[in-house]
């Protein structure tokens, strides 16, 4: 037990200390804080030389909120509960292994850090990505996980902030599923870590915003705004009523699988889900909601 306390404290210490570090630039290329800043200025200013959407505003309806969500999420929540969360249970898996005398080590098919910087890299982003994808159809599909994933669908306006609105709930779910595929092609660095992030963060942005792209012959590979859009429709055909278009950064999972849709320009289509107006509109409601749902 007191192994675990200890997990726990160093946890919060560690983080609070790369938080500090953070904001005051004693970090290098794993300075997530200010990585997130500059990528959401630059989204948003391609959102102001760009628009869709040429009415919507660019303070849009629920602007604040999401920002807030935006810096809480991706901070204060790995503070408060996650990185303590993750790496106890981590041990916990780990020390269950080890009763039946298995390491995950045994697990292990590929010697990652004998491969090539580039095919590192790949293996990882595309392991990541796919159970990702994976994971985001489960949240559509079963009522339980879809009513946490409710907060983010609750987004009535589109723009690059309402990427990371989501239920306190969602990390845990996506990184519960991906600790077993990562751990099995592990011996991955921070630096890999943080080149993948970066481009997931800034890929995730610009789905969400208010950008009239879809790049081309390369939509089939990236998602992008006119494919994401009809992701977060209100209405959609009765066989598609569990979601269309489930990718996180690569759409090529949702054209291999059938579950791509884009029937027309969806700029101007209503976002939501149904009996969304009776959805709460403050951040303490939303995380909430999904608790008390019956």
């Amino acid at each position: 037990m007191n192994k675990y306390l200890d997990i726990i404290k160093n946890s919060y210490t560690g983080y609070w200390n790369y938080i500090q570090k953070s904001v005051l630039m004693e970090l290098n290329w794993e300075n997530y804080f200010y990585g997130l800043i500059l990528i959401s200025l630059v989204v948003w200013g391609l959102e102001m030389l760009f628009p869709w959407r040429k009415n919507q505003a660019i303070f849009r309806k629920d602007f604040w909120l999401d920002i807030f969500y935006m810096f809480f999420n991706f901070f204060l929540l790995n503070l408060i509960v996650l990185i303590a969360l993750s790496n106890t249970a981590a041990q916990l898996f780990n020390d269950v292994l080890g009763v039946i005398n298995i390491s995950i080590a045994d697990f292990q098919l590929v010697e990652i850090n004998a491969l090539p910087f580039w095919a590192r890299i790949l293996i990882f982003f595309v392991v990541v990505d796919f159970v990702q994808w994976c994971t985001h159809r489960l949240l559509h599909q079963f009522e339980f996980l879809w009513n946490f994933h409710k907060v983010h669908h609750s987004v009535k306006q589109m723009g690059f902030a309402a990427h990371l609105r989501y239920h306190w709930m969602e990390p845990v779910i996506y990184s519960s599923i991906k600790y077993i595929p990562l751990a099995i092609i592990g011996g991955f660095s921070a630096q890999d870590v943080a080149l993948v992030h970066f481009f997931n963060i800034t890929i995730g942005h610009l789905n969400h915003a208010n950008i009239n792209w879809d790049y081309g012959f390369l939509k089939y590979v990236l998602n992008n705004p006119k494919m994401h859009i009809w992701h977060h429709a209100k209405e959609l055909p009765k066989e598609r009523s569990n979601g269309v278009n489930f990718a996180i950064t690569l759409s090529i999972w949702d054209y291999l699988f059938k579950t791509n849709y884009i029937p027309y320009s969806g700029r101007d289509i209503e976002l939501g889900f149904d009996g969304d107006e009776h959805f709460p509109k403050n951040f303490i409601e939303q995380e909430f909601y999904p608790l008390e749902k019956k």
